[in-house]
């Protein structure tokens, strides 16, 4: 159960959530990012309205606290999102290394709306020649020279 701030957090996710189909701009998901107590970015979802599919409320949050941070590592920072993160999203998380995730409504809450994300839950996890995509490894023996290439250079940031 959530208390003081983080239920406050969550309120701000939930209620930005709401105003985005009330505004018309997207699906029922929000996130806040928080750091030391206070929120540094809150998006919504904007799939429809930006025809961006990975327009999700998770990554727009995660985008928009990285420009306002000036940074690609969300460490010491935490998600509120409203519906548990679709796998995507998930992934997102785990990239830009947030501390901790907290989430409304479940996947099968979202599911009951319309928004099923079992399906990929599954074929994450499934043998390529398995999923329902049809896919390939093509040049891969060639390819290696973009990772010899970061390999190679003394300035990179490693991520």
């Amino acid at each position: 159960m959530a208390h003081g701030a983080e239920a406050e957090f969550m309120r701000r996710a939930i209620a930005l959530a709401i105003e985005n189909v009330r505004a018309g701009v997207g699906g029922p998901f929000a996130a806040v990012i928080v750091r030391d107590g206070r929120i540094v970015a809150e998006a919504a979802n904007s799939v429809t309205s930006t025809c961006d599919p990975t327009a999700h409320g998770e990554v727009n949050a995660i985008r928009a606290a990285c420009r306002a941070l000036g940074t690609f590592s969300l460490a010491g920072c935490v998600i509120y999102s409203s519906c548990e993160p679709c796998p995507m999203c998930l992934a997102a998380i785990y990239w830009a290394r947030l501390d901790a995730l907290y989430f409304g409504a479940s996947q099968h809450d979202a599911a009951k709306a319309g928004f099923d994300d079992a399906r990929l839950y599954e074929e994450v996890g499934m043998p390529i020649a398995a999923r329902s995509l049809p896919t390939a490894q093509l040049l891969g023996e060639e390819e290696w020279a973009s990772f010899g290439a970061w390999l190679s250079t003394p300035a990179r940031v490693d991520y």
